[in-house]
């Protein structure tokens, strides 16, 4: 097998992301291609795929959720995510062992709180009162509690939250909007029901189109799966060898990977972006060995020569004036700020196309 450096997954995991260049594809071609977009900050999707395409206005997704065309909902890793609506309907079934698990494990509203309780019925009683209308989750545990005063209500909406495939209603998650998230059911928002035979092989190709090479556990961490060494194994495979590890990397049979000494352009990616996310090894994307990747995450990032070189936000942004604070990992050299400094206002623009932009390189 060949072996893999680091800078060389790091290149081809940006090319599959689309990071390498922008795309010249619609908002969900996007999201379809990445499988789903990590939506729990309900805006972050909308820089997400600014980053990624090479036309995207806010717009563009607010028509394709309002429209039904797209929809957020618990999935990969029990997460709120932004899926194309088939996509939500095919593979939601296949994730749902994961959802499981957050439901009876979960500390907070799971274990004991939930023993000897009739959930069919706990499930039945959640699907009469978003019937009845988009519910909240305050909704949801008023009409629970009452049915059954011997439980905690929050455990009680916990649960059908998550072991029936609710997806939130906007506003939220629409650009200039908010609000609770209210959540409604497939066969209500979407008039369809979940796929009643999901194919695993095809998640799994799909998470290599967009996530590649990877490893079996790399697939796990993505999806919060698990025992999918059976089901690569079923599938016609190029592998290759972590130069590092010595692990397997599995890849689609056709699929080609850049040159690893391609530069990669400057990027901003919102807070939680799959990048991060989606591979339990993240060697592929650490600046230095001893970079903890979990403390960047969280908030929004900038991707230079591949890897996050600094924390971003927004920390005012009224119609006369946005801010964009960039907060290095390590001192930048005047040369790269200058480098850097075309796409942010570029994402400056993007956020507030009238506003007097500030632009700020704060001390690491």
């Amino acid at each position: 097998m060949s072996k893999l450096s680091l800078q060389a997954q790091n290149r081809a995991t940006l090319q599959r992301q689309w990071l390498l260049e922008r795309h010249d594809a619609t908002a969900l071609e996007a999201i379809e291609h990445l499988v789903g977009m990590q939506a729990q900050i309900p805006l972050a999707p909308y820089v997400g795929l600014w980053t990624r395409l090479t036309a995207f206005q806010p717009d563009d997704l607010v028509k394709l959720i309002e429209g039904r065309e797209a929809v957020r909902g618990s999935m990969m890793r029990a997460t709120i995510h932004l899926m194309t609506s088939p996509d939500f309907l095919a593979f939601r079934p296949l994730i749902q062992p994961r959802l499981d698990r957050e439901v009876f494990q979960n500390m907070t509203y799971g274990r004991h709180r939930l023993e000897g309780l009739d959930m069919p019925a706990v499930l039945q009683a959640g699907t009469d009162r978003i019937t009845e209308g988009h519910a909240t989750a305050v909704q949801l545990r008023e009409h629970l509690g009452p049915l059954w005063p011997d439980r905690d209500p929050a455990a009680l909406a916990h649960a059908v939250r998550c072991l029936l495939p609710t997806i939130q209603t906007p506003p939220r998650g629409i650009w200039g909007k908010g609000g609770n998230p209210a959540m409604s059911l497939p066969h209500l928002w979407l008039n369809a029901d979940l796929d009643p035979a999901p194919n695993p092989e095809s998640l799994v190709l799909r998470y290599l189109a967009a996530y590649g090479p990877a490893s079996v556990m790399d697939a796990q961490s993505w999806s919060g799966l698990t025992h999918l060494t059976e089901v690569f194994d079923r599938l016609d495979l190029r592998t290759y060898t972590d130069a590092d590890s010595g692990r397997t990397l599995y890849d689609l049979p056709t699929q080609p990977l850049p040159d690893p000494d391609t530069e990669p352009p400057t990027r901003f990616l919102p807070e939680f972006d799959n990048l991060y996310l989606s591979h339990a090894d993240r060697s592929r994307w650490l600046p230095t060995p001893t970079t903890r990747l979990q403390s960047l995450y969280v908030q929004g990032t900038l991707l230079h020569n591949g890897h996050p070189t600094a924390t971003w936000r927004l920390p005012k942004n009224t119609k006369s004036q946005i801010t964009l604070e960039i907060k290095p990992l390590e001192k930048l050299s005047k040369k790269t700020q200058a480098l850097i400094e075309p796409e942010a206002q570029a994402l400056l623009t993007f956020t507030n196309p009238t506003a007097a932009q500030d632009l700020q390189f704060l001390t690491p």
